[in-house]
């Protein structure tokens, strides 16, 4: 399948395929176009060439806005080297189903990514498409995990980087970004006062914002969860996938990876149910939903979800519509409830995530509780970030037992314990 062009996703112009993200004709967001004519046909045989490709994204180069060749055995792109992005694990959780009363459930642990997080697969897709178009200066606004990926990936490819955050981001998440040497700039005020921000300078200076002029690539980089996911449950779709939501753009473009491969032949079926999951305070897509409304009121984040905070979600409308149709939804929970399935995940499962994959996981509880899943439903929780990037938020759910080094004080002392 060929890139073909940029489109406006409201009014439909079309553009070429450069650093472009808004339409001048009524400022819509652009995304980018296949040709799909070249990939129809035998299905087999397009699935034995994505098998025999690289075990990371680069196996699904024929979906990805790249203009090089297809990767060789090494996942090399047209002699371009980054992070190994993607084939991460799909767990079956079964004692995690068995404790909410489901039949079904896996968890896509994208935390084995290489910076730990989902942000490597845009962030491969982006900066690969960068090097294509001559950019030498990557750069982002971020909430943490993008910061993480895109300094590591300029690390990896000798490239400058820019790496904007809110000042007060978890101090994991500054140590783990600044350590790759890249420019780091913390900026006094919210996700939404960084992103402006890094769009004036996006008008100013030859930079790739990969998140910015490059987001059109950069968001087509998700895909690839779903395509995993649909590989991984052996060229099936999940009755159901539970999806964090910032921006809304991983939300609606695992959707449209399920929907890609549908329209190809590659997969056969509806469209999953899709749920969003966002925290109580950050929640304006979940708070549209509840109010059937078309449109998202930004709101000012005050949730231990920092990865999730953005106010005003840029694909807001688009997720909402995507929830409707699918016949899913959008929930917001408390920041208790997101610790209390931090923990939950992590003891049945052995996974332990950062707090957005704490709010998918309270999300999965809450659906459960209130039956609104199928006791036959396939279920994917998507978990898109490590834990030790957030252990504050995990601080005091857990006891250790102090003791001299005997067995004596070993059996009398199991009852003391001190607070962590």
């Amino acid at each position: 399948m060929a890139v073909s062009h940029l489109q406006c996703k409201e009014c439909k112009a079309e553009y070429p395929l450069e650093a472009l993200y808004v339409c001048d004709q009524c400022f819509g967001p652009l995304e980018v176009v296949y040709d799909h004519s070249a990939s129809t046909g035998d299905v087999a045989e397009l699935r034995r060439r994505i098998q025999g490709g690289p075990q990371n994204i680069w196996r699904y180069a024929d979906f990805l806005p790249l203009a090089g060749g297809p990767p060789g055995p090494s996942g090399r792109l047209a002699s371009r080297v980054g992070l190994p992005a993607g084939c991460t694990p799909l767990i079956r959780a079964d004692r995690l189903a068995e404790r909410l009363g489901l039949r079904e459930v896996w968890v896509k642990n994208d935390a084995a990514n290489p910076t730990h997080s989902f942000k490597d697969r845009v962030v491969s897709v982006a900066v690969t498409r960068a090097r294509e178009l001559g950019f030498e200066t990557i750069a982002c606004a971020s909430t943490g995990n993008l910061a993480n990926s895109v300094a590591a990936h300029g690390a990896a490819l000798g490239m400058d980087s820019y790496v904007f955050i809110p000042a007060d981001l978890e101090e994991q998440k500054i140590l783990a970004t600044g350590i790759y040497g890249t420019n780091l700039v913390g900026v006094e005020g919210n996700y939404d006062d960084v992103n402006r921000l890094c769009t004036e300078l996006c008008a100013e200076r030859e930079w790739a914002f990969v998140n910015i002029n490059l987001r059109p690539y950069y968001a087509e980089g998700s895909k690839t969860l779903a395509f995993e996911i649909a590989e991984q449950l052996g060229w099936e779709l999940p009755d159901r996938c539970i999806v964090p939501v910032a921006s809304g753009s991983l939300f609606t473009k695992i959707a449209r990876g399920f929907e890609e491969w549908t329209e190809l032949g590659l997969l056969d079926g509806e469209l999953p149910r899709m749920n969003g999951a966002q925290a109580e305070g950050c929640s304006p897509v979940a708070s549209a939903y509840a109010a059937g409304a078309d449109v998202c009121r930004p709101v000012k984040p005050s949730t231990i979800a920092k990865s999730l905070a953005i106010g005003n979600p840029a694909d807001g409308p688009y997720a909402l519509d995507l929830a409707r149709r699918s016949g899913g939804g959008v929930d917001a929970v408390s920041d208790d409830e997101i610790r209390a399935a931090i923990k939950l995940l992590a003891e049945t499962t052995g996974v332990f995530t950062e707090t957005a994959g704490g709010v998918t996981t309270a999300v999965l509880a809450k659906l459960a509780a209130r039956g609104e899943i199928d006791p036959d439903e396939r279920v994917v929780l998507v978990i898109t970030g490590e834990g030790l990037k957030t252990l504050d938020a995990v601080r005091g759910t857990f006891e250790t037992r102090t003791i001299a080094p005997s067995v004596e004080a070993f059996e009398a002392g199991v009852r003391q314990t001190v607070s962590v």
